[in-house]
């Protein structure tokens, strides 16, 4: 929300106090302030020049050589490039020695042979963006107002002088979407109570119900609605001021019309939309549910296909606007339109979101209906607008607004006491201080003793509990003056339990291993929350969020890292190795009804090169056995290697399915560990990537049982290697199983030494190679005895994969 200064003041008095002055009040109080631009800083000599003669270049076609009445004696001769310069038009000049924006200095130079004594600017050349200057100037210079004095400052004709205070609005504070919803948050801070001018509606005798019938077919999503008519209009460009207004405030001026609209948006926080009444060809507007399939072209050009989700306002037939995120093309102001239609509602903020998410369709008008709006104020607003249409763009007013559904705003009482009020913030406020503080708020309340009753206005919508209540308290009171006590009674010797030690051994471990910790957030988008999961579950969404980007709690790890990844990598950082220890959320049943489960799980990914070249090493690239060696490790040093195995999946879709494996302990599934899936690697922009992702509260639970300790055997072990052609699809794992279950108690070891594939191995077989190693702790062992045991495993391995022994 951008709030303009100057505009502010008109509301309440800031003459004492400077624009740094106010955003730092407004930080503490609970609205963040994200920064001021002043635009008119880093510009110089930019001045009021009027086009006394212009004539075409005489060695271009498309030059044109002016001279210009820049306030001094003579004329100044500028060489301009514009399409629609001309003679007798007002205009934005930098002098020689100027600054315009992105700090470029104009000096007194030549064009094609011709002398030219500084620049006639465009908007976007004194720092405007392109998204905010007028259709009529996007391609050329601008028109300043005749009554501009040649030779002065442009800055106060375009109110470049003015401070833009950019407030960053979280959804509970969605009133200050508005300036009137930020002139009471001021008016409270330096105890004022804001004077609004507004324009007074005058109807003629004649009924609008008369021109339009409205119907609602579902009055729960739209809870109100209704319609002004206004005769007669001229639809011209706004006056100066409005443009001006607008642009500081990054909205494109478009016409007098649309431009009070998007005042009215600004100034209330609620969204109109005006339809050319002619176009409508209907007398009637009726507002349902769209058709699956139906189509609507919007302002913007593109034809949309509908669903049943999608809420649209139609002209009894088809559909003339999508309710509350964008109009349509065929029933837009234009020149040529004479009768304004114009809307006021109130519609459902879930089905608002759902159709600006579906069409990524993001608007100032959207953004206000999803978070909420003054119910109060929705007829007000739009008797407002249409007395500003008649003021600016002529016309009469019809007698009466058509209204196909009304909202009775209720009034919200909240009880607390001030024993309350103090034990919350720790403070001795006195039943004076805490009225001068509801009287600033511009609250009604009524008292007994110490018990409150306050009666919340409908433009606090965000006011519910005696919670709210005791923070508007403080945020007016000053969070800085509330008192700092430290924690009273004994101090106690504490200790970690075996989950927290545990956790850190694990942190440690990983650490140690040369991975970094990384600190995801626990919101995101609901297509990444449902990646990399291993069972099913119910997303758990918010019902405010922030953004899209983070509106459902993540049921994953490994997404989040990701992103980290890719943000490394976008950066040249391209051997990436991360950690996480954080909680992932899982809903069996149906979100409205049972809360999410919160389970602890680690995550790791790795990408790059895991060992650099030096003079006795070459490259080490990160691989599947890298991440893989990592998790073993870990497993070892919490006592677990006998009880993790690794199973092989294609299961999990955003995983490579030739290249994944699901972590086991005894016979539950714990987790996973592959290399993301190339298709996923590149939605994600990374290179190849490997990650893992695993049940830390299991682990634990396992780890914590007693080591046993055997001491070292005075006898001697024995090695024997064993070597074997088996088909290829059979795992390491598998024939380890098959080993161990046939050996024998003297068995300790088995280590895999050799896989080969290629020459004088037939295709689909594998050559296996492994290291085996005897011991019995209580005696020699014979040769008898390991051959047994040889034979055993042999047998074993031919029985299960026929397996060829070399």
């Amino acid at each position: 929300m951008f709030v303009s200064y100057k505009w502010l003041n008109k509301y309440v008095d800031l003459s004492a106090v400077t624009p740094k002055e106010l955003a730092d009040k407004l930080s503490v109080t609970g609205i963040e302030v994200e920064g001021i631009t002043v635009p008119e800083e880093g510009l110089k000599k930019i001045v009021v020049g009027e086009v006394m003669e212009c004539v075409p270049h005489p060695d271009s076609d498309h030059l044109s050589i002016c001279q210009v009445d820049v306030g001094e004696e003579e004329l100044s001769q500028i060489v301009c490039g514009a399409p629609n310069v001309k003679a007798g038009i007002k205009v934005i000049v930098a002098l020689p020695n100027s600054r315009i924006a992105g700090n470029v200095k104009i000096k007194k130079g030549k064009m094609r042979g011709q002398v030219s004594n500084g620049m006639i600017c465009a908007l976007q050349e004194i720092g405007y963006s392109d998204s905010v200057v007028p259709k009529e100037y996007a391609e050329g210079i601008y028109y300043l107002p005749k009554e501009a004095v040649n030779g002065e400052s442009v800055f106060s004709y375009l109110d470049m002088d003015d401070a833009i205070i950019e407030l960053s609005i979280t959804p509970n504070r969605a009133d200050a979407l508005s300036m009137r919803g930020v002139a009471y948050e001021v008016g409270a801070i330096y105890r004022q109570t804001p004077k609004f001018t507004d324009e007074t509606l005058i109807e003629v005798p004649r009924k609008a119900s008369d021109k339009i019938h409205v119907t609602v077919e579902d009055q729960t999503l739209v809870p109100a609605y209704q319609i002004r008519m206004i005769e007669g209009v001229t639809v011209q460009p706004s006056p100066q001021w409005l443009q001006n207004l607008l642009m500081n405030e990054g909205i494109r001026p478009i016409n007098n019309v649309v431009d009070v609209t998007n005042y009215i948006l600004l100034l209330f926080g609620q969204p109109l939309h005006a339809f050319d009444y002619d176009q409508l060809a209907s007398k009637e507007i009726v507002v349902r549910p769209a058709k699956k399939a139906e189509t609507i072209v919007t302002l913007d050009g593109e034809t949309r296909t509908l669903t049943s989700e999608n809420l649209v306002i139609t002209n009894g037939k088809v559909p003339v606007a999508l309710a509350g995120v964008m109009g349509g093309l065929d029933s837009e102001i234009t020149s040529a339109t004479t009768t304004v239609a114009l809307e006021a509602a109130l519609f459902d903020p879930l089905a608002i979101r759902r159709t600006a998410k579906q069409f990524n369709l993001r608007s100032e008008s959207s953004a206000r209906f999803e978070k909420g709006i003054n119910q109060e104020t929705i007829s007000k607003a739009c008797d407002v607008a249409a007395a500003m249409i008649v003021s600016l763009a002529g016309g009469e007013v019809l007698e009466g607004a058509v209204k196909g559904s009304d909202y009775q705003v209720k009034a919200v009482s909240v009880s607390i006491t001030l024993s309350r009020i103090n034990r919350y913030l720790g403070t001795k406020l006195t039943i004076k201080e805490v009225n001068e503080i509801f009287k600033a708020l511009g609250f009604e309340y009524q008292i007994e003793g110490e018990y409150y009753t306050v009666i919340v206005p409908p433009r606090r919508w965000d006011i519910q509990i005696e919670a709210d209540l005791v923070e508007e308290v403080a945020r007016i009171y000053g969070y800085d003056r509330l008192p700092s006590t430290l924690p009273s009674g004994e101090t106690v010797l504490g200790s970690l339990t075996y989950k927290q030690a545990a956790t850190r051994k694990v942190r440690n471990l990983l650490e140690g291993s040369g991975l970094s910790e990384a600190i995801s957030y626990a919101l995101t988008t609901e297509e990444k929350s449902r990646q990399f999961r291993t069972k099913k579950s119910v997303v758990t969404r918010l019902d405010w969020p922030m953004s899209e980007e983070r509106s459902v709690l993540r049921m994953n790890i490994v997404s989040g890292l990701l992103d980290n990844v890719s943000y490394n990598v976008a950066r040249k950082n391209l051997n990436v190795a991360l950690y996480e220890i954080g909680r992932i959320f899982h809903q069996e049943n149906d979100p409205f009804t049972h809360l999410p489960q919160e389970v602890t799980h680690v995550a790791i990914a790795l990408t790059g090169v895991w060992q650099e070249k030096s003079w006795q090493n070459t490259d080490e690239a990160v691989d599947f056995y890298t991440i893989k060696g990592l998790l073993e490790n870990l497993f070892e040093q919490l006592n677990l290697s006998e009880e993790i195995t690794y199973q092989a999946t294609a299961k999990i879709k955003e995983l490579h399915p030739g290249r994944t494996a699901e972590i086991y302990l005894g016979e539950k599934c714990i987790g996973f560990v592959g290399q993301v899936h190339p298709n996923m690697a590149k939605a994600y922009d990374i290179p190849e990537t490997y990650v893992a992702e695993f049940d830390l509260a299991v682990i634990i639970a396992a780890s914590q049982k007693e080591m046993s300790f055997q001491p070292v055997t005075k006898f001697p072990s024995v090695i024997r290697d064993i070597a074997m052609l088996v088909e290829e699809k059979i795992t390491n794992q598998e024939i380890r199983t098959a080993i161990q279950e046939a050996a024998g108690k003297f068995l300790t070891g088995i280590q895999l030494f050799d896989v080969y594939q290629g020459e004088n191995i037939e295709s689909g077989y594998k050559s296996m190679a492994y290291s085996l190693t005897f011991e019995n702790p209580e005696a020699t062992l014979t040769d008898e005895e390991i051959q047994r045991a040889m034979i055993k495993i042999e047998k074993a391995l031919n029985d299960t994969f026929k397996a060829h022994i070399r």
